[in-house]
């Protein structure tokens, strides 16, 4: 129990936005105010928003930034949350069962106790420690206040010419937005293709066909530097073999786990830097402390190692989870098969499941095939080309992902395949998957069985 109530215990949640304010909601909903004080600390100006949608309120889809708010801090306090805004969490005390926080406004610190604590500190975008990086100008977009910073810029630049550095899939929608914002965009990467998340051949399609929507893709080049002009503002990006002029500079190299917090206090870390948690989201060998989010390490369902995947489906998941286990409840989480979906303009992206180097790195023996279909009966109107890739595991054909590029009615396609990984299902057993056909929403064959069909093949063939 709290020092200040013996009557209630006291739940302490560390950051407002998916993770944090769904646990803290959850709890709530379970365990009333005279048996649970909750106490969450946002060092930010927004709770509960969508980080994914700031590209497109950044691109003009979405015309308002309240539009991308699901919750108000007022909403939550309504809900008997005290919820502190502006306000870091400084230190995580775990054997005094303590934090302390400061008021970023005002400077005071204080500690609170706790007798239930919630890591919810998502994620922080790379930026590399290169001269110039910290310019005016320069931008990573990973909150609310990061695209608000972001736009403030745009309107009060005169210049047209931005640089994305990364491109990975915050970089990409960036360069979408930006191109829908009359920028004209140069996006440069340091690996041989776009969207590292994809395999080369792959992301050799997503390079295309930005280049087509006129991006200059700068790719095996790495950004050395930022060039500032006499005011100190950005005014280009340079590699060791030349120099884009830039007005605007948007980071999108990706993100890490923001656990400095949990690092200075000794809780246990994994591979990629993230948080390790058992089943219930409770960080390991600490009955008392959950965690959840961007800050995170999940199960990856398909290869059985850790894996870091900032994604705000996880991380309102986790949040549920979390929230239910400190409320009284019991729920579990038992992993990803990491299925992720973007687009670029009119192109969409997607993959779920292992990669050839993740095989590869999982000691898996695989074949793979790559088919070009339609989203539609070839003679319906509209019909749009895409190109799927299907990873199977040599011999038992088990499917171990899958990746499609195309147009419109590409990208949810790959959930087909999502539901089939977490099922464990082989590459036979999915041709068999009955789905639904009407000439306007697919061929006879749908891609994703089309591709399994010739899975089945390269199996028996080896």
């Amino acid at each position: 129990m709290s020092a200040d109530n013996p009557v209630r215990e006291r739940l302490v949640v560390i950051g407002g936005d998916a993770a944090g304010m769904s646990a803290a909601s959850q709890a709530r909903r379970l365990r009333g105010p005279d048996e649970l004080e909750i106490v969450a600390f946002e060092r930010g100006h927004f709770t509960s928003y969508s980080a994914c949608g700031i590209p497109y309120w950044v691109g003009g889809q979405v015309g308002e930034r309240d539009e991308l708010i699901a919750r108000t801090p007022e909403e939550h306090r309504a809900r008997g949350i005290d919820l502190r805004m502006r306000t870091e969490v400084v230190e995580i005390d775990v054997a005094g069962r303590r934090v302390r926080a400061r008021e970023l406004d005002g400077g005071a610190e204080s500690w609170t106790s706790y007798d239930k604590l919630v890591i919810a500190t998502g994620a922080r975008p790379v930026r590399p420690a290169l001269p110039g990086i910290d310019a005016p100008g320069v931008h990573g977009v990973q909150t609310l206040d990061d695209g608000q910073a972001l736009l403030d810029t745009l309107r009060a630049t005169d210049g047209r010419r931005a640089v994305v550095v990364g491109a990975g899939y915050i970089g990409v929608e960036m360069a979408e937005a930006l191109i829908n914002r009359g920028y004209e965009v140069t996006v440069v990467n340091r690996g041989a293709e776009p969207m590292s998340t994809l395999d080369p051949d792959m992301g050799c399609l997503v390079h295309e066909a930005m280049a087509g929507l006129g991006i200059t893709m700068v790719d095996d080049a790495e950004v050395t530097k930022v060039l500032t002009g006499d005011d100190g503002r950005v005014r280009a990006v340079a590699t060791e073999d030349a120099e884009y002029p830039a007005d605007v500079v948007v980071l999108g190299i990706g993100v890490r786990p923001e656990t400095s917090l949990a690092k200075a206090a000794g809780l246990p870390l994994g591979a990629h830097g993230g948080l390790l948690t058992d089943l219930g989201m409770r960080v390991r060998g600490h009955e008392d402390v959950w965690a959840g989010g961007d800050c995170v390490e999940v199960l990856d369902l398909v290869s059985g190692s850790e894996r870091h995947i900032a994604l705000g489906t996880h991380a309102n998941k986790h949040g549920q989870i979390i929230g239910s286990n400190v409320g009284g409840g019991y729920a579990t989480f038992p992993g990803v098969v990491g299925t992720a979906v973007s687009k670029v303009c009119e192109l969409e992206i997607a993959r779920t499941g292992l990669r050839e180097k993740d095989a590869r790195r999982a000691g898996l023996q695989y074949v793979t095939v790559t088919i070009e279909s339609t989203s539609r009966a070839g003679y319906y109107p509209g019909a749009a080309p895409m190109t799927v890739k299907m990873l199977a595991e040599r011999r038992t054909g088990r499917l171990l992902g899958v990746q499609i590029v195309g147009r419109e009615g590409a990208a949810k396609r790959v959930d087909v395949a999502a539901v089939a990984l977490t099922a464990g299902m082989t590459v036979e057993q999915m041709t068999a998957l009955d789905l639904g056909y009407a000439p306007p929403f697919s061929p006879v064959w749908d891609p994703v069985l089309v591709a399994a069909r010739k899975a089945v093949a390269a199996v028996r063939a080896g």
